[in-house]
């Protein structure tokens, strides 16, 4: 189904008192509330289906953006990775089952679209770009002194000793360079995703269930392969290790530390909020959900440099670690054939890019994408069929890079 026809206002889902039974979603083991097409339902509306922690945006007021809206941007062309067609910004909309897209050109809201689940008072599952935001969290707490990244894990948490973080440095988990038997192949149902899944899922465990309760519990019971700082390996385990590394030398979960640090500051208009395990602890790897031009402010903030309406929010060594990028020989180890020359640091992916253009990436097509030499923002919520972004990074990346081209020569 393309997007208008698996578009899930047309569909439906979960409308009525109760719905008819053939369009009720429920967040059950096993279940497929996350299945296409009715993931396009379910990001939009994930703390109705499991339970949650608030990101409080405080009592501060709001700041809204000026807005500029820019009607040719829909018009700027681009060629697609391995195509010779030319498409148009327009027509990527729905090519990428876009939920929602912001566009900012020196702080100024320059292009603003919805669809499907999403509008501009919504909120929609970021994913993955959830580590970009425990990796920023972290960067903070290295700037600040508070957290060595060349401490061993078990020293700061020793019940991690006996895994395959304990002699891992703070620094090859946020940058992912860990040795870790893991495999996050999401479309291999033997996958230890879906262990790990399991492990975190609130829902009530059956009565002859053996595996570990809590994404702690499980965290505990990784196994090493390779050794550390070899290469990059791309799994979301080493975000929700930082998790739990954050939350003790802090006190504070990522969610509470998130919001005081950040989301309280930056003149957000809308809470946010985590997923959580059953527990309570906050999905550090992928349960954020947010309002969409607030995730834009968090693309603001990194190419601030930090600050935003005059104020420092962020250490700027913390955002100039980050810019610089990490090891492009350990990145070219993970086999990312559509990102040549890029790597990986502070859990943000970095392109190299002539315009030093960097990224927040999340499964389905999440995406905060800075380009500092355009001083451009770009912020997309999406709910792709396929999970990986290599199924819309080729008419993606070219036409954040194209729009940054348009915005440059204006």
């Amino acid at each position: 189904m393309n997007a208008a026809e698996s578009d899930p206002v047309t569909l439906g889902w979960m409308v009525g008192a109760p719905p008819p039974a053939d369009k009720i979603i429920r967040f059950e083991e096993n279940g497929d509330y996350f299945t296409f097409p009715k993931l396009r339902w379910t990001v939009c509306h994930m703390r109705e289906l499991m339970p949650t922690v608030g990101v409080g945006r405080g009592l501060g007021p709001l700041r809204f953006f000026d807005k500029g809206i820019d009607s040719g941007i829909d018009a700027v062309t681009f060629t697609p990775l391995g195509s010779d067609k030319t498409m148009s910004f327009a027509e990527a909309f729905d090519a990428n089952y876009t939920d929602g897209i912001v566009v900012l050109h020196k702080g100024v809201l320059v292009y603003e679209r919805y669809a499907g689940c999403l509008n501009d008072t919504g909120h929609h599952a970021a994913m993955s770009v959830t580590k970009s935001l425990t990796g920023l969290l972290g960067e903070m707490l290295v700037a600040e002194g508070t957290l060595d990244d060349k401490a061993k894990v078990a020293t700061l948490v020793p019940e991690l000793a006996d895994s395959a973080f304990g002699d891992a440095t703070v620094r090859q988990v946020l940058d992912m360079t860990t040795g870790l038997h893991y495999s996050e192949d999401y479309a291999d149902p033997n996958a230890d995703v879906w262990i790990y899944s399991a492990a975190g899922s609130p829902l009530p465990k059956h009565a002859d269930y053996k595996g570990p309760r809590s994404y702690f519990d499980y965290l505990k019971t990784v196994k090493k392969e390779g050794e550390h700082g070899a290469a990059f390996g791309y799994k979301t385990i080493n975000s929700d290790a930082l998790g739990w590394i954050i939350a003790r030398v802090t006190g504070k979960s990522v969610a509470k530390l998130l919001s005081e640090r950040i989301w309280a500051r930056m003149g957000a208009e809308m809470d946010a909020y985590y997923s959580v395990d059953s527990i309570g602890t906050p999905f550090a790897g992928g349960g954020f959900n947010a309002g969409l031009r607030d995730l834009a402010r968090i693309g603001q903030l990194m190419l601030n440099g930090g600050t935003l309406n005059g104020e420092r929010l962020v250490p700027e060594a913390a955002i100039a670690h980050i810019r610089a990028g990490g090891d492009k020989q350990a990145f070219a180890k993970a086999g990312y054939t559509l990102l040549p020359g890029w790597s990986y640091t502070g859990m943000w992916w970095i392109s190299h890019n002539a315009n030093g253009a960097f990224m927040a990436r999340g499964v389905h097509g999440q995406a905060i994408y800075v380009d500092p030499a355009a001083q451009m923002v770009i912020a997309r919520f999406a709910s792709n069929p396929v999970a990986s972004n290599s199924a819309n990074d080729p008419t993606s990346l070219p036409a954040y890079e194209a729009v940054a081209k348009y915005l440059m020569g204006k």
